[in-house]
């Protein structure tokens, strides 16, 4: 069984090849990517097996494009909650244990009524009950300190630790492209793969903006 169209997104790739992006992965939706083939600013580098149709043509959607012009990463990252939490790989910075997204929080070092500042420097990741434990004090006061001091991370530090977190699905023809950390066995990879062959289209939360986050404020 074929996946819907909106489960055929197509990996994108930087005109070196390499994606540009690894968490969230960078997925264009089908009809994204059929607008930037007609606008002549992609190649095709390999097909779905499924096709869409107009009075005038019929084409069969990419699963992999590549830029035909570079796009340089260096910029700064957006501050936002979720690239905090990659910044620190979804592990309390406290406990040092590994969270689902849902379950983590983040925590001002010095907390805002003590004149902290919403900022890379003063913001780690925490599991609700650390940061309940924790409160409105100061790291010394508690004997709280995070395993290692808040940073503003550059895109490329990002994208590394986004290598140790691939989705949940991935299609055949983007695992040449992929390169993921040595937490991912091979196996594991596989049946992915098989599985969403079997006809489970990519989930559509995987392209959807809240991947990227909400910029936070601050100050």
């Amino acid at each position: 069984m074929s996946p819907p169209f909106d489960g055929c997104p197509a990996l994108v790739l930087n005109a070196d090849f390499r994606p540009l992006s690894y968490f969230p992965l960078s997925l264009w939706s089908w009809q994204e990517t059929v607008k930037a083939v007609f606008l002549d600013r992609v190649n095709i580098i390999s097909h779905y097996d499924r096709t869409v149709r107009s009075q005038q043509l019929t084409m069969r959607l990419p699963s992999v494009i590549s830029l035909k012009e570079y796009v340089p990463s260096n910029r700064r990252p957006a501050f936002t909650r979720f690239n905090v939490f990659l910044r620190d790989r979804f592990t309390c910075q406290y406990c040092g244990k590994p969270f689902p997204t849902h379950e983590l929080t983040f925590d001002h070092v010095i907390p805002r009524c003590r004149g902290g500042r919403t900022s890379w420097d003063n913001v780690v990741t925490s599991c609700s009950a650390c940061n309940l434990a924790k409160g409105s004090r100061l790291p010394h006061q508690c004997g709280m300190h995070p395993r290692q001091a808040a940073f503003a991370p550059t895109v490329y530090e990002l994208q590394e630790n986004g290598r140790h977190f691939p989705p949940t699905f991935l299609h055949s023809s983007w695992r040449d492209f992929l390169i993921y950390g040595q937490e991912t066995e091979p196996a594991d990879l596989q049946a992915e793969l098989v599985e969403e062959e079997n006809g489970h289209g990519f989930p559509s939360s995987m392209t959807s903006a809240q991947y990227w986050g909400a910029e936070l404020d601050q100050g």
